[in-house]
């Protein structure tokens, strides 16, 4: 049974950073691509990175040059690097990854961007 744990958000200003971790277990994490989602108050529920086993990773427009997304395969974690943080990039932020066909969610972490 995949299981992945977020952490590392919280109440930051508008320009400020913050890392978020997704630490997994249960899975072949150097075989999966890793992802990141966020769900905004009263929004769907929206893509924000990947990276795959490779390395190779993508951005959805609103946060390229700003989010980085990384891992390191040796601790099965994944990371999210949020810098210059606008009041719009806040939400609950989940990582995702698919197993043998099955998706596997965390239970999500806030980050709140104050103006």
């Amino acid at each position: 049974q995949v299981q992945l744990v977020e952490s590392g958000g919280g109440l930051v200003q508008a320009g400020g950073s913050l890392r978020l971790s997704c630490a997994a277990s249960g899975s072949m994490f150097s075989a999966n691509a890793m992802a990141w989602y966020r769900q905004a108050p009263g929004k769907q529920r929206e893509w924000v990175a990947v990276i795959t086993t490779g390395g190779t990773t993508n951005y959805i427009d609103s946060v390229k040059g700003r989010f980085t997304i990384s891992r390191d395969n040796a601790k099965n974690t994944v990371y999210l690097q949020m810098n210059s943080l606008k009041p719009e990039d806040t939400a609950v932020y989940y990582c995702h990854t698919t197993e043998f066909n099955r998706g596997y969610w965390g239970q999500g972490t806030q980050v709140t961007v104050s103006s």
